[in-house]
Order: C-alpha cells, then structure tokens, then sequence
C-alpha cells in the first residue's frame, strides 16, 4: 500500500480527467510569449496584452482540459476565469536563468510561497529544474538541495509538487550531435527525481529522443532508429517511480500526437501531458493580427480542434496516473 496525503490526493483527482489522466494545458509563458506576440503585432506587446492574451487561452480552452499551467506573475486572472471543473497547477520558479552564470541555476519567484500559491486556489506547484548528469558535482548538488526545499514546502501545505526537468549540455550546440546524447541525460534526471526525499508527486518530462531524428518518422537525418528510439521510451518507465507526463516543447500539434502514439507502442506507461504551443501556438498570430475579437475566433474552431484531437489521443495512449502504484486499491489516505 501508498501513503497519500489527503490534500495531495484530492489535488490530483481534481488535475486528471474521469479516467484518471492528466490533460493539462500549459501557458506559464512569460518573456517568451510576450515577445511572441509582440512579434505577431509587429509593434512590441504590452504587459496587459499577454494578461489578455493568458486569460483567452484559460477562458476558451479549459472547457476541455482536466487542468491548466499558470504564473502568478501574470496568470492570475486567466486562472479565475478557468472552467470550474478544470484544476490549476501553478509554477513557482522564475522564468528562465542567469547566463552569467554556470549551471542554469534555478530561483524562485521572490514574493510568492507555497502557502501563497495555495491560497490563490491552485491545486499544485510546479517547478522547472535544468539538469545535466554531467555537469559538476557542486551544481548539481545545488539543484538537488533546491527540489528538496519545494518538495518539503508542499508536503508541508499538502499540495502536488510538479516538477519539470529540461536536460542540456553547454559543450553540444549541434542539434543532431545533441540528440545521440539526450535519452541517456533524460533517463539519469529521472531516476534521480523519482527518489522519495524529493517529495515529486508528479514528473512533467520532456520526451528522450528528438523525434524529428527518429528513422522513417522524423524529416532530418536519422540519430536512432525506430527500435532504438522505442527502447529510450521503455527506458524512462522504468526509472519512473512517480507518474510523469509529457511537455509539448514547442512542436506541431500533429508531430507531438505521433509521438505519444509512439510512446504508447514504445511501452510507455505515461500518465498524461502538459502541452502549451502545440494547443496553442498559431492563436498568437490570431491575436497578433485580429486582436481579441481574431484570437477568440481561432480559439473556438482551430484551438478546440487541435485540444480535441488531443485527447483523444490521450483516451487510447495515456495510463491513469493511479496505475504507477498498482492502482486506486493500492492508496490509503491520510
């Protein structure tokens, strides 16, 4: 039998969907998309823009995801006009890191706690890590120590821990030399996480190949083939002793369903997704050009389209995230 706080396990039920997986819609972007869709205007955007543009997404879409990723910084109003079935996960780290400094430290956001997340009627923390077996001892020991803090921070307010891991390697900037590397860095950050002192209830994981590298699926040279590929993904199941769940990474729609239909053939027991751009990447344009009026336009045809075609992916490749401890029988509650 698993011990579950009673929080934490109310939490999760909430985050997933009846079947018990996890169909979460990611837009915690901040730089990244203000930049986006300042580049759709072609005149710069506002701060008050990439609110608007945060709380069309969440006011939209929610009506058909089991939960949604924010910032507080500026998801609060998104997050208040979410679908009330949807749950809210709610990120806690500063966007991005310090160039100036190795290791792609982490921070948090200086004016927020897990006790303020919390009250702000989210139901789970989240929190992106970049990690690279190979970097030194000393920093990544830093980054170890930083995920016990958080994690003992939600067992402590009986909150979900999300924790995203971003693999990297500051000697490989190829793409293609990248990608022979890459599945063993995914799988080394997910044993490590999966260990019990650092409280991760759920692992938002990138996926091990590039799989615009795989033979006969992806358009650029081949880094692995098929079976390798599918190997990698058996891999990460393994090492996993939490649920986890998919990141879209940007890429298409189509591509990202074919490869959750591939993790599926490849073995993968994965629990769900948290997939931001590949929703809803073209509404920026949308909004870009037609404003609010354009951008709610896209969203309820193309937007509620490519969410759909989502999840019905997820219906026939996706495992209850209660599966990872042998099922619902298998938890007891405290």
């Amino acid at each position: 039998m698993v011990k579950f706080q009673e929080g934490k396990f109310k939490a999760l039920k909430k985050l997933s969907d009846e079947n018990g997986i996890i169909a979460a819609l990611a837009i915690d972007q901040r730089g990244s998309l203000k930049k986006m869709i300042g580049a759709a205007k072609g005149t710069g955007a506002t701060v008050e823009e990439l609110i608007n543009f945060k709380t069309l997404i969440s006011k939209e879409l929610t009506p058909y995801a089991s939960s949604i990723l924010l910032d507080p910084e500026f998801g609060l109003p998104a997050g208040k006009n979410r679908n009330q079935h949807c749950g809210l996960i709610t990120s806690y780290e500063k966007t991005g890191y310090d160039v100036n400094t190795p290791g792609r430290l982490p921070d948090l956001l200086p004016n927020w706690s897990v006790k303020r997340i919390k009250e702000e009627d989210s139901n789970a923390v989240k929190i992106l890590v970049y990690y690279d077996k190979d970097d030194s001892e000393q920093i990544n020991d830093v980054k170890k120590a930083f995920v016990e803090r958080v994690g003992s921070e939600c067992k402590a307010e009986d909150i979900p821990f999300f924790l995203e891991l971003v693999t990297y390697d500051e000697n490989v900037t190829d793409k293609a030399d990248y990608a022979r590397i890459k599945p063993e860095k995914v799988i080394e950050a997910v044993k490590v996480f999966s260990e019990e002192r650092y409280g991760v209830d759920v692992l938002k994981l990138e996926v091990p190949v590039d799989m615009s590298r795989v033979e006969g699926i992806g358009e650029n040279e081949a880094a692995y083939s098929a079976e390798q590929a599918k190997e990698y993904f058996r891999r990460v199941d393994e090492a996993a002793k939490v649920p986890y769940i998919w990141l879209s990474a940007g890429v298409s729609a189509e591509l990202f369903q074919q490869t959750l239909i591939f993790a599926r053939e490849a073995g993968s027991k994965f629990n769900g997704v948290l997939c931001g751009r590949a929703t809803w990447r073209e509404g920026v344009k949308a909004y870009g050009e037609g404003g609010e009026k354009g951008a709610t336009e896209w969203l309820r045809t193309q937007g509620k389209k490519n969410i759909e075609e989502l999840n019905a992916v997820l219906v026939k490749s996706a495992t209850p995230w209660y599966e990872v401890y042998g099922g619902k029988d298998q938890i007891t509650v405290e």
